[in-house]
């Protein structure tokens, strides 16, 4: 189990995350506290990815509000936790969640970039507080594999460099998350 922190550029806000990598896939526990759009907000989440990346299960719940859950197969086809279909995210196989870079993980570690290379997606898009669920274009470019990719978010016409460490987690994602340093262990005692 790995545990890394984030902090907002956009704001005020910090995540803390839980990583573990098991036989079965990754699995996450996080929280979230930030603002967007001048709203503040606490937000926990957990998502689950099969051995190949793709998501296949995500709860989200607002502190004090809203909560949604996604079940997928990992081929792109969704249902809510009540079981049914999520037909405006049909063929989405990456989820993203506004308020974490965590979820540019997926389609990093998934798509396997060789350096140059671009790949258009579509993704199941999870806007905060509201948790309002959206299909949304992107692209992914291996500018230096395993070190450094290009974001674009097609559908808000917005494009960033993120570096990633040996996990494929976001150390810097200028303008919006920057990796907080580990915590000296030592100092705990």
């Amino acid at each position: 189990m790995r545990e890394v922190r984030w902090t907002s550029e956009e704001g005020d806000g910090i995540e803390h995350l839980a990583f573990d990598a098991r036989g079965d896939g990754f699995h996450v526990e996080s929280a979230v506290v930030g603002q967007r759009y001048g709203r503040s907000y606490g937000l926990f989440y957990s998502v689950t990815c099969d051995v190949q990346w793709r998501a296949t299960h995500a709860w989200l719940k607002i502190a004090g509000g809203g909560e949604v859950e996604l079940r997928g197969d990992g081929a792109g086809h969704w249902r809510d936790g009540s079981g049914r279909a999520l037909d405006a995210i049909e063929g989405c196989i990456d989820i993203d969640i506004a308020a974490t870079p965590f979820t540019n993980t997926l389609p990093i570690r998934r798509l396997k970039l060789a350096k140059g290379a671009r790949q258009p997606i579509s993704v199941a898009y999870i806007s905060t507080p509201d948790l309002a669920v959206s299909r949304v274009e992107q692209a992914y470019t291996c500018i230096e594999p395993d070190r450094e990719y290009r974001y674009e978010g097609i559908f808000r016409n917005f494009a960033a460099n993120m570096t990633i460490d040996e996990d494929g987690l976001v150390i810097d994602y200028p303008s919006l998350f920057r990796r907080l340093p580990a915590p000296d262990r030592q100092s705990l005692r």
